[in-house]
């Protein structure tokens, strides 16, 4: 309210200021004729103004915060695929029915050129992705995903994500997944209903995992080369993944 009361008072300052300007001048030269024309070309072309300003040049400025934010957040999601993506990942692949059709989509055949990346994303979003709780390595996905809580609260924290939607439902799934397991004192002796019920929050957080890693190689390729050279030698879906160049 405070801030609404000073702008209205510098508005009026503003208005003052123009029409005392305007008697100064009228006195001086005692030419309303002269005032008059270049008041109303002034007003006229005000709209124009507004357009110039509010409706272009202020969606330039808009259009380049966002993509500095979006390059911020890139970084964050970097640090999240470094310390606990990759790992999930590759722990969530232990999980899958069938695993082959993953990895020969994200792996095998993939030459990491734009179009792979748009025939990948409409062939995963077809994909069934059967997971199977009891399938893989549901005491070490808890320890590891219980180590990396506080990094992850850490990240939900980051205001800025609130401009990724997808990165932050992410967040969230592997967020919620964490708490499920953490609750269960005993994961080795479950009734079906949990382990149906794990497999879900896991099949959830796998496969929003896999669209954003697939977003997050396909900005490194176009922005950072070096970065996208390491992530593809770590590919999580590669068995013999190695950091060493061949």
């Amino acid at each position: 309210m405070k801030r609404l009361h000073w702008q209205i008072l510098f508005g009026l300052s503003l208005i003052v200021l123009s029409v005392l300007l305007y008697l100064i001048h009228y006195a001086f030269f005692r030419d309303s004729h002269h005032i008059f024309i270049y008041l109303i070309g002034d007003i006229a072309f005000l709209p124009i103004q507004v357009l110039l300003v509010t409706m272009i040049i202020d969606q330039l400025l808009s259009r380049r915060e966002k993509r500095a934010m979006l390059n911020k957040l890139n970084m964050v999601i970097g640090a999240f695929f470094s310390e606990v993506g990759t790992r999930l990942l590759k722990s969530f692949y232990e999980f899958g029915a069938n695993n082959n059709q993953i990895r020969k989509e994200l792996f095998e055949n993939n030459d990491w050129s734009n179009k792979t990346f748009s025939n990948m994303n409409k062939r995963l979003k077809d994909y069934d992705y059967p997971i199977e709780s009891r399938k893989g390595d549901l005491e070490g996905l808890k320890s590891f995903l219980i180590r990396k809580r506080d990094f992850l609260l850490g990240l939900l924290e980051n205001p800025n994500l609130l401009e990724h939607e997808s990165f932050t439902d992410l967040l969230w799934a592997v967020f919620h997944l964490t708490e499920e397991l953490v609750y269960r004192d005993n994961i080795r002796q479950l009734p079906n209903t949990d382990y149906e019920h794990l497999s879900s929050d896991i099949k959830r957080a796998y496969v929003l995992l896999l669209f954003e890693w697939l977003a997050y190689m396909k900005h490194l390729r176009g922005n950072y080369p070096y970065l996208f050279s390491l992530a593809v030698r770590m590919n999580p879906f590669n068995p013999n993944a190695s950091p060493i160049v061949k």
